[in-house]
């Protein structure tokens, strides 16, 4: 433990416990007798307000006027409180949500400016819901610091044997979005920009630029079998993309189908967890209000599609093009015949 984590940890240990003995605390932080009197002439300088008790029952206390003053957080745990926040927001229900906001505005306010700018370059460059276990692989803290640094990295990436089963995102059903147990089979080395990580359906997913194919891609995170930063100078106008606006750069062909549907206020967080880059989900201010998905898709997804439109029943109402509406009802048909 660095000394200004064991100094902070000991002025905690004396205001909680307010009497204790040298040999306590040599004892609580595994110190030697030395450090501990050098810790606790340190403790004072800083202004806790110690006095020293002789005798055989002697020790020190801390005086009975004195409180407690602000705790000091370093920035990874400023971030992990943050990330806790959020993850509690998806789980407040009514009765507390106008609590929450009050909590959420007062952390931010009491951070530093420092602090407030690097939960700012986070917010958006990662998304996760704590009801789902996500499987996050080896390296996405690294993913997901590369997003927010701007970096470039060189990363090794598994393949895997079983065919695929078709994605929304043209790119992404190639290889990265495949589910099932992974078999290694070969590797590749890529060189790849992130602009963030989130996790869904079971697996955590960066969304990167690939500098290698000159192509948006997503990666499945627990396929990255190595990665490392690089001095490759990120692409400049790339630096600003984040969860919001990175599927704007996927490439469709010029066969895509778009298509447009109303998400009924009680699927919008079910649709959200299940959304694929080549989709988007618009959501109102007004919480009654119909949610709008829109996106593309390639006409040899278009099973996949009805499939995914389909787990949804009555609460997605398709709005073009006519002929996915038809196609659905077809779907539901189908079904029903085989029941």
């Amino acid at each position: 433990m660095k000394k200004a984590e064991r100094l902070n940890a000991m002025q905690r240990y004396a205001y909680r416990k307010r009497r204790f003995t040298l040999r306590e605390l040599m004892d609580e932080f595994d110190v030697s007798r030395s450090t501990a009197i050098r810790s606790i002439q340190s403790l004072e300088e800083l202004g806790l307000p110690l006095f020293a008790e002789h005798g055989r029952l002697g020790g020190y206390r801390v005086l009975d006027t004195a409180s407690l003053p602000p705790v000091s957080f370093t920035n990874d745990e400023v971030l992990s409180l943050y990330f806790a926040m959020q993850a509690l927001r998806s789980l407040s229900g009514d009765p507390f949500r106008v609590s929450f906001a009050s909590i959420h505005a007062k952390f931010l306010d009491v951070i530093s400016e420092e602090q407030r700018k690097q939960i700012e370059h986070f917010e958006h460059r990662i998304a996760f819901y704590p009801d789902e276990s996500a499987e996050p692989g080896d390296y996405l803290e690294e993913l997901l610091q590369a997003a927010v640094r701007g970096e470039v990295l060189k990363i090794r990436y598994a393949a895997k044997k079983k065919t695929l089963e078709p994605s929304a995102d043209r790119a992404k059903s190639k290889l990265d979005s495949a589910r099932g147990p992974l078999t290694h089979v070969h590797s590749s080395t890529r060189r790849i920009q992130p602009f963030a990580v989130y996790a869904a359906r079971g697996y955590w997913y960066c969304r990167a630029y690939d500098l290698d194919k000159n192509e948006y891609r997503v990666f499945r995170c627990d396929r990255v079998l190595s990665a490392e930063p690089i001095i490759d100078e990120p692409i400049p106008d790339l630096l600003p993309f984040d969860l919001r606006d990175a599927h704007t750069l996927r490439q469709t062909s010029p066969e895509a189908i778009p298509f447009r549907c109303s998400v009924s206020p009680d699927s919008v967080t079910r649709l959200r967890r299940s959304l694929y880059p080549s989709m988007k989900l618009d959501i109102p201010d007004d919480p009654a209000a119909d949610a709008l998905l829109s996106g593309t898709y390639e006409p040899q997804e278009t099973d996949f599609m009805l499939a995914f439109l389909a787990g949804f029943g009555s609460t997605i109402r398709i709005l073009e093009p006519d002929n996915l509406r038809e196609q659905l009802r077809d779907y539901y048909l189908r079904l029903i015949e085989q029941l």
